[in-house]
């Protein structure tokens, strides 16, 4: 298992967030991101095989940090915890939902897109979220506007962001880390261009310097 950082925020500058369809391409893609220099992985829970993708991964390349993202039911909190997820994310945040999380004793980041869904997360003492969807919630200058009158949160923005705006949201004092889906393009996916994957990650982990 990897050192765990004491905030997830500060894990990596880009969290690579992936969709795994073919269970075999889970353990070479984390390996992929891990030797690009990004130990950590969101791998959403959007296909049939990311339970067993998250096992696989969390038993096999025990140098990256496995979260599991897209946690909308309660239950699926308990079976990414389960499948061995360090941690969750969830695109948005409802009471039960909080709760779910809460009770693995896992670490969290709840998905919010408004500043009262922020401050309803911040008065159950979580001071980590998600942003989402971030650009269409209003990016990076929503984010810049609210750092001074809830400077206690802070981000990790994910939704249609790319290598080349990612800088403008890893600049701003609240965010931590930014969530990445272009790392992992279906192309070199099918194409198991690992290489590929890998040259990718190290130019994300490069935002980080």
């Amino acid at each position: 298992m990897p050192s765990s950082p004491e905030s997830l925020l500060d894990a990596v500058p880009v969290m690579p967030v992936v969709v795994v369809h073919d269970l075999a391409d889970a353990v070479p893609i984390a390996r992929a991101l891990v030797a690009g220099g990004l130990p950590a992985i969101e791998l959403t829970l959007r296909t049939p095989v990311a339970l067993d993708a998250i096992a696989a991964i969390a038993a096999e390349v025990p140098e990256i940090l496995v979260g599991a993202g897209t946690i909308v039911t309660p239950g699926q909190a308990k079976q990414a915890q389960d499948a061995g997820a360090q941690f969750l994310v969830s695109p948005g945040a409802t009471p039960s939902l909080l709760a779910a999380m809460t009770d693995t004793g896992l670490r969290f980041l709840p998905g919010t897109a408004t500043v009262s869904e922020v401050l309803a997360v911040l008065e159950l003492g979580v001071t980590e979220m998600k942003f989402f969807p971030a650009e269409a919630s209003g990016g990076a200058p929503f984010l810049s506007s609210i750092a001074s009158p809830v400077p206690a949160a802070r981000f990790c923005p994910t939704g249609g962001i790319t290598a080349t705006s990612a800088p403008r949201y890893l600049a701003l004092p609240n965010v931590g880390c930014v969530g990445g889906s272009w790392l992992t393009p279906s192309d070199l996916v099918a194409a198991g261009d690992w290489a590929g994957i890998e040259s990718l990650a190290r130019e994300a982990a490069a935002l980080g310097d």
